[in-house]
């Protein structure tokens, strides 16, 4: 079974339901469906074969949804690709990616009329209209554009499917590539499959869910959580095209949403602006946090403001992504990233591999159905990260006697303080219950005398001294874990899922 299949079932069974829905335009299952086919069809009429690669480079859009389901449908390979990467950052998937194709939307093109000589064997180029001029485009590339509609209005309505294995490469995703080049994470559709399946049964989404996808589609926490996942259980999804408070509220409001799926920053700007809203989110049953550790403090000022439970998860692109949720039959734990979902495994081992005592730090491992089958062209890599049946994940957490686990912090963020471990989120949970502080990471910054020292870069929301903060770290936090400074930055550098760049970061403090 593939998530493409699943599709034509739900939509079978209840065709008029609707599946999504994009600036107040309803499409039912069977529309979808439809339009799936078609698409795959019109693949299909311009060469394409099972296994071929087609990048996927679109916003949060109908495109991104035929896009994906119909290239799926005929047995391709899908590389989704962030559409606000540069031209250099996207020359390197798409050559160590193999693409042979490209879905994409007109706004985006004059990046692939800056690769196009770069590019003879991509064949295609298949845009989805927004308004965007791309004559220039059209000159250039010639026969090579094609209109995502035009092919749409002429393709069949029939297609003799190829035969899927469930071993077959669905996805692969491209790591954001925080150390070295971006790595593909070969995502069969079996992995892609089990996680939506599991994860929609665990977070028990029904057909009267309406989901709010406003995370970035070519994000996996996004294309799991809050679009395969519900279209598995035959909800609603309501596609935005980017973050906005405003439009979150309103689409919340207007179309009575029942899931929220967000990474912690979102929750931040929701709150800071949340004061006229509240009551626009009371049909909301159930809010999802990932992608980042949630500072404990915004997780209870979220949940007290809005009268909704925040449900913290825990997900990487090599496991598709989810591996732990916290449960919804029984209260959730502020800090903790939940249990085990259904079918998926997690513990915490030491340097050998072997597992720690409950309580104990450690490096956080996962097997189940949802991990990947390696990373592409990189066998060397793939050994290190999938031993003996077990994905390590890189990310240090511990366990406690009821089995919910807590990431510590990322194996390489770790500080060594003159000998002693030093973990960058206790020292930013303490930040972040000081009422004038609305954000901050910390990282490592080069110390002659002993190695490394802490360094926080915090955003406050009122006038308040670097010494007024070390003087409530001091506190909260033995000596060791201090912050030797605190740099006031107006805001901290994310990407584009609101994930802070610990990186950029980094690099600031050892220029």
């Amino acid at each position: 079974m593939n998530i493409s299949d699943q599709l034509s079932i739900t939509a079978k069974g209840n065709p008029s339901k609707t599946a999504y829905i994009f600036q107040g335009e309803k499409t039912s299952y069977m529309e979808l469906e439809g339009a799936v086919t078609k698409f795959a069809s019109s693949l299909k009429e311009l060469g394409y074969e099972k296994g071929d690669h087609i990048a996927l480079v679109s916003g949060n859009s109908p495109y991104y949804v035929i896009g994906l389901y119909g290239a799926l449908r005929l047995g391709l390979t899908v590389i989704p690709i962030n559409p606000i990467y540069t031209v250099e950052e996207m020359r390197y998937i798409l050559k160590n990616g193999d693409v042979k194709g490209v879905i994409t939307m007109d706004l985006f093109m004059d990046k692939f009329v800056a690769l196009a000589s770069d590019f003879p064997e991509i064949h295609h180029y298949i845009v989805g209209d927004t308004g965007a001029d791309v004559s220039h485009a059209q000159k250039l590339l010639n026969d090579k554009m094609k209109s995502f509609t035009g092919l749409m209005r002429t393709a069949e309505l029939s297609l003799e499917r190829p035969t899927i294995d469930d071993e077959d490469v669905a996805i692969i995703l491209y790591t954001s590539g925080t150390t070295g080049k971006p790595k593909g994470a070969m995502l069969t559709h079996k992995n892609v499959y089990s996680n939506a399946k599991d994860v929609a049964d665990y977070l028990k989404y029904s057909p009267e869910d309406k989901v709010i996808a406003t995370l970035p589609m070519f994000h996996v926490f996004c294309f799991t959580v809050a679009l395969n996942a519900p279209l598995m259980n035959g909800g609603t999804v309501l596609i935005l095209p980017r973050f906005s408070p405003e439009d979150v509220f309103k689409v919340a409001k207007d179309e009575k949403a029942t899931v929220f799926a967000g990474v912690p920053t979102m929750y931040n700007y929701l709150l800071q602006g949340g004061e006229a809203h509240k009551t626009d989110f009371e049909s909301i049953r159930l809010c999802i946090s990932g992608g980042a550790s949630m500072p404990v403090a915004l997780l209870k000022q979220f949940e007290q403001a809005f009268q909704v439970i925040v449900s913290e998860g825990y997900g990487l692109s090599e496991a598709s992504p989810v591996t732990c949720f916290n449960p919804l039959d029984r209260p959730r734990k502020a800090g903790s990233i939940g249990q085990n979902i259904w079918n998926v495994e997690n513990k915490v081992v030491d340097e050998l591999g072997d597992e720690v005592p409950v309580g104990e730090v450690g490096e956080l491992v996962v097997r189940g159905p949802n991990v990947m089958k390696g990373y592409y062209k990189l066998p060397e890599e793939t050994a290190v990260s999938l031993r003996d049946g077990w994905l390590y994940t890189g990310d240090m957490a511990k366990v406690d006697e009821e089995g919910y686990f807590y990431i510590v912090d990322r194996k390489k963020d770790m500080i060594l303080v003159g000998g002693y471990n030093v973990y960058p989120r206790e020292v930013e949970e303490v930040l972040y219950q000081h009422p004038n502080v609305t954000e901050v990471a910390v990282v490592g910054a080069p110390d002659p005398n002993l190695g490394e020292a802490v360094q926080a870069f915090v955003v406050v929301n009122d006038t308040i001294t670097e010494d007024q903060l070390l003087d409530y770290c001091r506190e909260h936090l033995a000596k060791y874990k201090l912050p030797t400074v605190i740099e006031f930055l107006d805001e901290l550098p994310k990407n584009t899922t609101g994930k802070i760049l610990r990186k950029n970061l980094r690099d600031r403090v050892t220029q």
